[in-house]
């Protein structure tokens, strides 16, 4: 009984239990179903209010774009109406400008009209008028026929003849003064030419201003004591010989004390010879082993002397760069003279001269300058190959690469081609001025005054002559013949047989000109 009271209330409690948990359970859910609810109720009123809003939202778009297109459309007609007003314009003031513009040629029209009237009435006076022209002309033809007619037969000569008479007049009148002219033009020009090349040759004289020294053609060597003498000739002359025949230069030991000349007609071994008996005399050992091995020293001292001359005279020069050879032959003309004038001062100073010359005279002063200096390059040679010095200068500037114009100068610079540019000129005429100063060439006054006589008695010789002077240290002669015995043409046959007499008979350097003057005089005396 006991237990199944114990199984009923184990029953009744587990009844309970359930009925309690069912009844906890059915409370759980129905909180959860009403969470649900209002959670799903919260989302539709959250989507009805976002439905709202989206509509409001669109709603407000369609009203915007509504009015924006609207306003576009406003925009769209009043640039329409503007154009349509400017266009009204446009039109309004091209028919404006057609309305003047027809008014324009209505009044050219009218104006036109008119003036072809006029031109209508001065055309039938124009015809009127030529018609009386004629007329006239026609008249004053018949009478110039009869006064021809006249005048024919009173002259006896028809119009033609007449005509080319008086042709034949004015031309002789106007050849006279052309003539006139041409003969007063020729005369200033002449006088202020000279003038010019006077003060211009002073002026590069003066500028180029240089002592000169005449040099000889022999070389002298002082010895210390008598005995070198000896020495020098060594035993049965074995010495001296060899000396000779090595240097190519003859060594006079005379009677002058304590000097031994030493001669050679190439200059570049006269002064090699000279520096090996100076080097033998200095050094004391002697004998021709030694000749041999001085011999070869002061041949490149010379050598060496030739190129620091040439390269002096091309700097000093300022004409720029020359060819090696051309350098070495300058450099060549330093042991050469001319009557006595070292030719490589005489060349510089012929360029210095022809330079200032030509910069006077607006000439090329490069081109003078350069063939100044080189006119005479041939002369470094011509003592060792046939020809002129002219002639080798000019080949020896052709061969190594000067321009024609400089050969041309070197060719003309004595007569041998006629000079065709001023350089030539110029180089000519400094050539001229460097040789004929007093000092430039060595020459006695004795044999100057000689040959200042001879050249007045050989002029004074011919017939005519009147008086005779020689000018520029002999190198010009001028004559003044008697006008009344010497035609014009005569002048000119008597400067050139002076000329030939002179070169028969004389020896002079450089050239002469000679200058035969005829004047005729008229003086009369107005009372």
């Amino acid at each position: 009984m006991h237990w199944t009271i114990a199984v009923l209330t184990l029953v009744l409690g587990l009844i309970g239990g359930g009925i309690a948990g069912y009844l906890y359970r059915k409370e759980g859910t129905e909180k959860k179903i009403g969470r649900t609810e209002e959670y799903a109720k919260h989302l539709y009123e959250d989507a009805v209010r976002k439905a709202e809003e989206y509509k409001k939202e669109k709603i407000l778009e369609a009203k915007e774009q509504i009015l924006r297109d609207k306003a576009e459309h406003d925009q769209q007609r009043a640039e329409a109406d503007r154009e349509l007003r400017e266009r009204r314009t446009e039109v309004q003031r091209a028919e404006k400008r057609l309305d003047q513009r027809e008014e324009t040629l209505d009044k050219k029209d009218s104006n036109l009209t008119a003036r072809e009237e006029t031109l209508t009435r001065r055309d039938q006076e124009l015809v009127r008028r030529e018609n009386n022209v004629r007329e006239q002309e026609t008249a004053v033809q018949a009478m110039q026929d009869r006064q021809q007619t006249e005048l024919e037969r009173i002259a006896a000569m028809t119009q033609d003849e007449a005509r080319q008479q008086v042709v034949e007049q004015v031309t002789r009148d106007a050849y006279r003064s052309a003539a006139a002219t041409v003969r007063d033009i020729e005369a200033t020009a002449k006088e202020e030419g000279e003038k010019k090349a006077r003060n211009i040759i002073a002026l590069a004289i003066q500028r180029c201003a240089a002592d000169h020294v005449a040099e000889t053609t022999v070389s002298s060597v002082t010895l210390p004591n008598e005995d070198m003498k000896g020495r020098l000739i060594g035993r049965e002359g074995r010495n001296i010989r060899a000396l000779e025949n090595r240097t190519g230069a003859e060594l006079i030991i005379d009677d002058t004390p304590d000097t031994v000349i030493v001669s050679a007609f190439d200059p570049v071994r006269r002064e090699i010879a000279r520096l090996t008996v100076e080097h033998l005399v200095t050094d004391g050992r002697i004998h021709p082993a030694r000749i041999e091995e001085v011999y070869e020293r002061a041949k490149s001292e010379v050598e060496q002397t030739i190129r620091q001359a040439g390269d002096t005279a091309v700097f000093d020069s300022g004409i720029g760069k020359l060819h090696p050879e051309l350098v070495k032959l300058l450099g060549r003309l330093k042991f050469r003279t001319s009557y006595g004038q070292n030719v490589l001062k005489h060349s510089l100073e012929v360029c210095y001269l022809a330079g200032l010359m030509a910069s006077e005279l607006g000439a090329d002063v490069q081109l003078a300058k350069r063939a100044g200096l080189l006119h005479d390059i041939g002369k470094a040679v011509d003592h060792e190959t046939e020809g002129s010095h002219v002639t080798l200068g000019a080949e020896l500037a052709r061969k190594f690469g000067e321009s024609p114009d400089v050969v041309h100068i070197i060719l003309a610079h004595h007569n041998d081609v006629e000079p065709q540019t001023v350089e030539a000129v110029l180089v000519q005429a400094a050539d001229a001025i460097s040789a004929a100063r007093p000092g430039a060439r060595r020459e006695s006054l004795e044999n100057y005054i000689k040959r200042l006589e001879k050249l007045e008695e050989i002029a004074n010789s011919f017939e005519g002559v009147e008086k005779c002077y020689a000018f520029q240290s002999g190198r010009e002669v001028r004559i003044m013949v008697k006008p009344d015995d010497i035609t014009d043409e005569g002048t000119k046959v008597m400067a050139r047989e002076i000329a030939a007499r002179i070169e028969q008979e004389m020896q002079y350097p450089g050239q002469i000109r000679v200058s035969v003057i005829r004047e005729t005089r008229a003086t009369e005396y107005a009372k």
